[in-house]
């Protein structure tokens, strides 16, 4: 969201891949917070091998493309930072650096639901 407020951010091919990315994980996560809390309200878990696999690989995958769009959009921003005000005023780079945090802590959560899903794979 912080990286849409700005107009220039679709000159960097970076930081189009993680509002991309983002936007794909915002749906999942919010479906499979979803189906989590349904499952707690009616106390039963789902046993059926093949939804969790998806669910599972879906979790591993955006994990994954998380982790690349965070380090693109980090080294894209430590390079305008560097590069000085010409390319990147004061709070555009605020805003970009800011964004690459949010995603690297987006990946972070990502990757423990995606290992607390593959523990619960075995015990099916």
């Amino acid at each position: 969201m912080f990286m849409c407020l700005h107009i220039d951010f679709y000159n960097y091919t970076a930081f189009s891949y993680l509002v991309t990315i983002m936007g794909l994980m915002i749906p999942w996560s919010l479906t499979l917070a979803m189906v989590d809390a349904y499952s707690v309200f009616i106390k039963y878990l789902p046993h059926q091998p093949r939804i969790l696999l998806v669910i599972i690989a879906g979790d591993w995958v955006l994990s994954f493309l998380s982790l690349a769009a965070a380090c693109a959009t980090a080294s894209v921003t430590d390079l305008l930072v560097d590069a000085g005000g010409s390319f990147c005023p004061t709070m555009s780079c605020n805003r970009f650096q800011l964004s690459a945090t949010m995603a690297f802590l987006s990946w972070f959560l990502s990757f423990a639901s995606s290992l607390f899903n593959l523990w619960l794979l075995p015990s099916l």
